[in-house]
């Protein structure tokens, strides 16, 4: 059966598409951004003509002109009887496609692989036949690489034993085996707004309510987390507090040790999403969230740290909860590989090196990018990030919408804001990383400039693109 987008829920995602165009094509490229960036998918029916002319206010015309449109980019599909489908030129599915016609894809902001990662692999090789006994479906961990995180956690000072950790396929396969676990239909869901896209595809896949918490330059807006809180009681809070995922602010250990109680004052499980606190630049150590209330749920990976194909991530948290995960995970999968587990296990026994590597790495790009945005682009007020991967920029009037379909003519794949969002928010903000080499980052601002100037031209017909 066809999946219907109902118009309420498009004029939920469009936000604001009106530009200063053609209205027909505004709002045909809206579309095509929801679709390219996932929040839509191929195969799904758009709204009848007249109930989403109805709904959004315009005439009939101005939407069956904007169908039209994507009819002829080969964005749409149309079959007497059956309306209009959404559809990828020449039939592609929705599926990503790595930089096909990008000359620089900055879709995603993940850094190059770790330069040891090559000799960790081999030593896991070395050490691999030595596990040929054992079966091989490995639903909680190899004991060694549990150990190399709880040393991971005890660094940092935070008491942890092997028992309270839970390998997995990296932090989104961790994420979805904590939402399935703890998320009840109907439940509310507490997320930082903006925040990392694949948590809020994860948990509206599920049905859940969601409490946006703002987040900006200064910080979280504890007050209202508070408020959220005590009115509403979410059964689980989605956080990223090291770093985060796209702003890169960093919370307080006063805001999150005030946060942790009033969680659980209203019985709210967090979920702290550490794949970033590794990233420091220069803002030195700040206590775990999990150090501040027994209920805190930790996930984190090895994928920003040391590559984005290393597929291991960590759930740490209460032993009963691990439980209840573990008797739901062979309904999502078998186990995590043993390959992978020995590789990041060597890389976690050198940690130390691997972060300031990572962080040498990543001051030079933060500041390699800086200084091109404040010559390219002097009208774009540029945030001072202490850490992670990227720049939240406010565009001014810009539609980053608009900005992203430009950019794509000229070759740059880039995120428009509203992907970090709920409701169509932050169309007038870019999230741009900075973990790429130089050459590229000086390559994407030229192309980035050029763009400016041609927000609102006929875009590129371009793949869907993963969010990461």
């Amino acid at each position: 059966m066809t999946p219907l987008i109902t118009a309420r829920r498009l004029l939920r995602d469009l936000g604001d598409w009106r530009g200063s165009g053609a209205a027909y094509q505004a709002l045909a490229d809206r579309i095509r951004i929801l679709l390219l960036d996932g929040r839509l998918s191929t195969g799904s029916r758009l709204p009848a003509e007249r109930e989403l002319s109805q709904m959004l206010d315009v005439s009939r015309t101005t939407v069956a002109g904007a169908y039209a449109l994507l009819r002829e980019l080969g964005f749409a599909v149309s079959v007497r009887g059956s309306g209009t489908t959404l559809a990828l030129p020449d039939g592609r599915r929705g599926s990503y496609q790595p930089e096909e016609g990008l000359a620089v894809d900055f879709t995603k902001a993940t850094p190059p692989a770790y330069p040891g990662l090559e000799a960790a692999y081999r030593e896991a090789m070395d050490r691999l036949p030595g596990y040929f006994g054992h079966p091989g479906f490995d639903l909680v961990g190899l004991p060694e690489l549990r150990e190399a995180i709880s040393a991971h956690f005890e660094r940092r000072g935070l008491p942890t034993s092997p028992e309270q950790i839970l390998v997995t396929v990296g932090a989104q396969h961790a994420l979805n085996l904590l939402a399935g676990a703890l998320y009840t239909p109907g439940d509310r869901i507490l997320v930082e707004h903006p925040t990392y896209p694949h948590a809020l595809d994860t948990f509206t896949a599920a049905g859940a309510r969601l409490l946006a918490v703002p987040v900006g330059p200064d910080g979280w807006d504890i007050s209202e987390a508070e408020t959220l809180l005590r009115r509403s009681s979410p059964s689980l809070a989605y956080l990223m507090p090291d770093f985060q995922n796209p702003t890169g602010s960093s919370m307080p250990e006063a805001d999150r040790e005030q946060l942790s109680r009033a969680a659980s004052r209203e019985g709210t499980t967090l979920i702290i999403d550490e794949t970033t606190a590794g990233l420091d630049i220069e803002r030195g150590p700040r206590q775990p969230m999990a150090a501040f209330g027994s209920g805190a749920v930790t996930i984190g990976s090895m994928g920003k740290i040391a590559w984005g194909g290393l597929r291991i991530g960590w759930i740490r948290g209460p032993r009963d909860l691990l439980a209840r995960v573990l008797r739901r995970r062979p309904s999502v999968d078998l186990g995590t590989p043993l390959l992978e587990q020995l590789t990041a296990a060597a890389l976690l026994r050198q940690e130390d090196a691997l972060l300031a590597f990572r962080s040498r790495q990543l001051r030079q790009g933060r500041d390699h990018l800086a200084a091109l945005l404040r010559k390219e682009l002097p009208q774009w007020e540029l945030p001072r990030v202490q850490g992670g991967l990227s720049f939240w920029l406010p565009a001014g009037e810009t539609s980053t919408s608009s900005l992203v379909l430009a950019a794509r003519n000229e070759g740059l794949g880039i995120v428009a804001g509203p992907r970090f969002g709920i409701d169509g928010a932050f169309e007038r903000y870019l999230r741009l990383p900075f973990c790429y080499p130089q050459e590229d980052l000086t390559d994407a601002v030229a192309m980035l400039r050029r763009a400016m100037m041609r927000v609102g031209e006929a875009p590129a017909r371009v793949p869907l693109q993963a969010v990461i």
